[in-house]
C-alpha cells in the first residue's frame, strides 16, 4: 500500500486537530498504509520562521514528503485561513514537494463560518506544490470533537462517518496514484 504523510498544522500541543489525524492515521494504518505522523509544531521554530531550509528539522521535513505518496494535511482555522505554523512549512518546502502526490486537507474550527477556508485558502497553495490530486476535503467543527481525560477521541457520529468516508475516497485515491520512480 501507500505511505501516507500525516500533517498536523496545529501549533497547539493539546489541539483537536492533532488528535483527530492521529485518529485518521489508525483508520489508514488499518487499511494497509504506511503512515508517518508530522507535528509541524515540533519543528524548530528558528528554523521554520528564519527560514532555515538547511536547518536538519527542514531537511527531514522536506525529505518526509519527497518519500510519501499522499499525504494528509489538517489544520485549525484561524482568521478564515489554516495556521501560521503550516504556511511556513509550506512555504520552506520545494516549489514542487507535492508532484505526484494525492492529499487530502482537513480543518478544523469553531464555526461554519469558516467552511470554505480548505477551498479558498489551503487548496490553492497545494495545488501550487504541484500535487497530483487533492481529494475532496473536510471541515470539523470543534464541537464534533471531544477529547476525554485519558486523550481519547470521540466524534459526533455525523461527523465520525463523514470523516471515514473521505478518509476512505482517500485511501481508494492512493492505490490510483502512481508511484513515481525515485531519482537516483
Amino acid at each position: 500500500m501507500a505511505t501516507v504523510l500525516s500533517v498536523s498544522g496545529s501549533p497547539s500541543a493539546t489541539s483537536r486537530t492533532g488528535r483527530l489525524l492521529r485518529h485518521l492515521d489508525q483508520r489508514l494504518t488499518a487499511q494497509g498504509h504506511v503512515v508517518i505522523p508530522l507535528d509541524v509544531r515540533a519543528l524548530p521554530a528558528e528554523a521554520l520562521l528564519g527560514p532555515d531550509v538547511r536547518h536538519p528539522a527542514i531537511a527531514r521535513a522536506a525529505e518526509l514528503f519527497a518519500r510519501a505518496d499522499g499525504v494528509l494535511i489538517g489544520t485549525p482555522i484561524y482568521k478564515a485561513s489554516y495556521s501560521g505554523v503550516l504556511k511556513a512549512l509550506l512555504d520552506l518546502l520545494p516549489q514542487y514537494a507535492l508532484t505526484g502526490k494525492t492529499v487530502l486537507p482537513l480543518a478544523t474550527g469553531g464555526s461554519t463560518a469558516h467552511v470554505l477556508a480548505i477551498d479558498y485558502a489551503l487548496r490553492p497553495v497545494l495545488n501550487s506544490m504541484g500535487a497530483a490530486h487533492i481529494v475532496q476535503g473536510w471541515f470539523t467543527l470543534d464541537k464534533d470533537i471531544t477529547v476525554g481525560e485519558d486523550g481519547s477521541l470521540t466524534l459526533a457520529p455525523a461527523t465520525a462517518e463523514a470523516l471515514g468516508q473521505v478518509v476512505d475516497q482517500f485511501s481508494v485515491a492512493l492505490g490510483r496514484t502512481p508511484v513515481l520512480a525515485a531519482a537516483g
